[in-house]
């Protein structure tokens, strides 16, 4: 199983009922950029959890980790919803010793980042592209959730912790490339521009099957009558 992981700081509200405890906060924000995750940076378009948060079985863990269950969608002891902002998810925590010390650490402010387990979901799930400073942009689309957690220490507090390898190794398959290669930004660029050269290119070998010129301007140009209003 491929898994990513990222992090986003989160204010937590916690609530306590007859000793039970609830919390919510937000697992991601839309279009939030990402600190450099070791040559690109990253967002997460809006709806890109649509799918998964009605489809998949989802845990809701502290640190990641899978012996301090916290909620499960499921079981409806987590719940998860996207609004304009981003993913909120609302957890009803167990009764045990980690759970009451969690929220402890939490309403302390000692807890206040989440994490995200995640793939993407298919080859359509991320896009590759610039921002306005010219630096790489991985843009996730659509991608299946594993788990959602408070976290102590988020997955990248540098750019070198390696957190961006998985996106990196599927953007050099899917350009034929050895990963070790991707170990800029500037080679990461390149991938990405070489990927729109190569889509070019197979548009110019497709355009005479359909009995338009190689050129693109001039396709666009032959085409541009059907789209006219008709008078």
């Amino acid at each position: 199983m491929e898994m990513e992981r990222r992090a986003v700081p989160t204010e937590f509200e916690v609530r306590s009922d007859g000793g039970k405890f609830n919390f919510y906060g937000y697992a991601l924000k839309w279009d939030a950029r990402s600190q450099n995750l070791g040559g690109f940076r990253e967002r997460v378009a809006q709806g890109a959890t649509s799918d998964t948060i009605g489809r998949d079985d989802i845990r809701a863990l502290f640190n990641h980790d899978p012996n301090l269950i916290l909620g499960r969608n499921r079981s409806g002891t987590l719940r998860l919803s996207e609004d304009s902002d981003g993913l909120h998810y609302e957890v009803d925590m167990p009764d045990t010793t980690y759970a009451r010390d969690l929220a402890t650490a939490m309403e302390r402010g000692d807890v206040s980042q989440s994490s995200f387990g995640f793939k993407t979901a298919g080859p359509e799930g991320d896009s590759w592209a610039e921002d306005d400073d010219g630096f790489p942009l991985r843009t996730l689309q659509k991608i299946a959730l594993f788990d959602v957690s408070p976290v102590t220490y988020p997955a990248y507090a540098d750019s070198t912790s390696g957190v961006g390898s998985r996106a990196l190794q599927l953007l050099a398959e899917r350009r034929g490339l050895s990963v070790a290669r991707l170990d800029s930004p500037e080679a990461i660029r390149a991938a990405i521009r070489d990927g729109e050269v190569s889509a070019l290119s197979e548009a110019r070998t497709a355009f005479p099957r359909y009995g338009l010129p190689t050129d693109p301007v001039a396709a666009l140009a032959a085409l541009s009558p059907l789209f006219l209003p008709r008078t």
